[in-house]
């Protein structure tokens, strides 16, 4: 295709006519930029390049086109009818252009030129295409001779970095190597893993018939881990190795994917819980509705008004539930926004007191202890207050005995700490490390307590986007503390 730069369209109409009259694809611009966009985006085999334009004028169009690798070899014809001079000619030629040609143009020259310059564009393009695939074989050939004389030991090097258990088999089901994973559930490596009695033993029924496998091969199986004894879940998959269609060796795999069958365990024992949960108060607003509609009719404006009471507090707690619920999916999807901006924490401090104290029980008085937080904190206030109320909620949930919960604040080492102590169960210091976690809920408690197993992990997130820290102290029968610090600007608490 050949591009006419002119920004007289009678001219550039007279010599596309004469140019798509002998067949040639062309393509026009007005100006210098509208040219310039033009060639970034599409190959030309040739430009016909007007000298004088406002703006840009072709000069500068054609600098800038030698000035791009990918344009750089187009070639350009200058056409002028005022410029004739010498030094003109001689600028065209400076800037990239390989003729310039004055009117009144004969049209049997410039299509003489135009034939043999396109031509030699496309000669030209060729001659690079064929010398970049030349280069690019013979770039491939000697990789791939570098690649075969390194092979062995590049595979194996990759095989000693995998974090799997990862092993090769040659076509006989010999096992011909192992990386340092095998020995952590086989004592050598001509030894294979020991797998779960309830299982067929998927690796050894492999390297018996592997010659009567054509094809890769993917299994879940669970083999025996020699230091603890415990069976763990693995993901077995086995590749075969081909030389002229022909396989040569195996090379196998085993991913240990017993923390990702257990979280699924507890994904699925959470829909459970979550369903129950939900039920629960669905049911009870449905029952309150159904005892209004008895009494509706009778006047009792007192029973109206307690049933109406406890329904409106079954839909609060099934507006908490589903508020966790929708927390959850915004963590999992990255969504879950903080507004920090300065916010007075002991303002917050006091809503979330006043929040339990109004919807929990009367009889647990939650004392505040600590320093006062006099100076602003950045902070997204509403957030805060979701983690303390969270916090309450689970102390007096977890100590329905006690008489009191504690709120104790304090300012060191450039933070803000803010913890609730409650004197109930407590937690085994085993346990303590998981409470954040998503789903979790302490076995001893997760039958005479209901919950989803979801707000501390909800709160841990929250926290984290403050860059901020979490924690618990527990002890059995005595109790336990859990707190969360911010950081703050050093001025402000000096």
């Amino acid at each position: 295709m050949i591009l006419i730069v002119d920004d007289k369209k009678e001219n550039i109409y007279s010599l596309k006519t004469l140019l798509e009259s002998k067949n040639f694809e062309v393509d026009t611009a007005l100006s210098g930029e509208e040219a310039l966009r033009k060639v970034l985006k599409r190959n030309y085999a040739l430009i016909i390049l007007d000298v004088q334009m406002p703006g840009m004028d072709g000069f500068e169009v054609a600098e800038s086109l030698a000035g791009y690798s990918r344009t750089k070899d187009i070639p350009v014809i200058f056409l002028s009818a005022n410029n004739t001079d010498k030094q003109f000619i001689t600028k065209g030629y400076d800037s990239g252009g390989i003729d310039y040609i004055t009117k009144p143009v004969d049209p049997e020259i410039l299509l003489l030129k135009v034939r043999t310059f396109s031509r030699l564009y496309e000669q030209t393009q060729s001659l690079n295409e064929a010398q970049l695939r030349l280069q690019s074989e013979i770039e491939s050939r000697k990789k791939a001779q570098e690649e075969l004389k390194i092979q062995v030991e590049h595979l194996r090097s990759i095989m000693e970095s995998l974090p799997q258990i990862a092993f090769s088999v040659d076509d006989s089901g010999k096992i011909s190597y192992v990386n340092h994973n095998w020995l952590n559930y086989a004592p050598d490596g001509e030894t294979l893993p020991i797998a779960h009695p309830d299982e067929t033993d998927q690796l050894a029924y492999f390297l018996t018939h592997c010659n009567e496998l054509n094809g890769p091969i993917e299994r879940e199986i669970r083999i025996k881990e020699l230091e603890s004894g415990q069976y763990r879940y693995h993901l077995l998959r086995i590749i075969p190795i081909r030389e002229d269609n022909k396989i040569c060796n195996w090379i196998g795999t085993l991913t240990d994917i017993n923390d990702q069958k257990l979280i699924e365990s507890k994904k699925d024992e959470f829909l459970s819980i979550a369903s129950h949960e939900l039920k629960t108060p669905l049911t009870g607003i449905k029952a309150y509705v159904q005892l209004l509609e008895r009494v509706i009719g009778k006047q009792d404006i007192n029973i109206s008004k307690t049933y109406i009471e406890r329904a409106k507090d079954e839909v609060l707690k099934l507006e908490s539930l589903i508020s966790d619920l929708l927390d959850i999916s915004k963590i999992e999807n990255g969504q879950m926004k903080i507004n920090k901006q300065e916010i007075d924490l002991e303002k917050t401090i006091t809503n979330a007191i006043e929040t339990i104290r109004e919807t929990c029980c009367p009889n647990i008085t939650i004392e505040r202890q600590g320093e006062v937080f006099d100076k602003p904190v950045v902070a997204d206030a509403l957030r805060i207050e979701q983690v303390l109320v969270n916090f309450l909620t689970n102390a007096i949930k977890y100590a329905p005995e006690s008489e009191k919960v504690l709120v104790k604040t304090s300012v060191k080492d450039k933070e803000l700490c803010i913890a609730v102590q409650d004197f109930g169960i407590g937690i085994p210091i085993e346990k303590q490390k998981y409470i954040f976690s998503k789903f979790y809920r302490v076995e001893e408690s997760s039958l005479k307590f209901q919950g989803l197993g979801i707000g501390l992990y909800i709160c841990a997130e929250i926290i984290k986007q403050h860059q901020g820290n979490y924690g618990v102290e527990s002890k059995v029968g005595e109790g336990s503390t859990i707190y969360f610090t911010l950081p703050y600007n050093q001025q402000n608490y000096a």
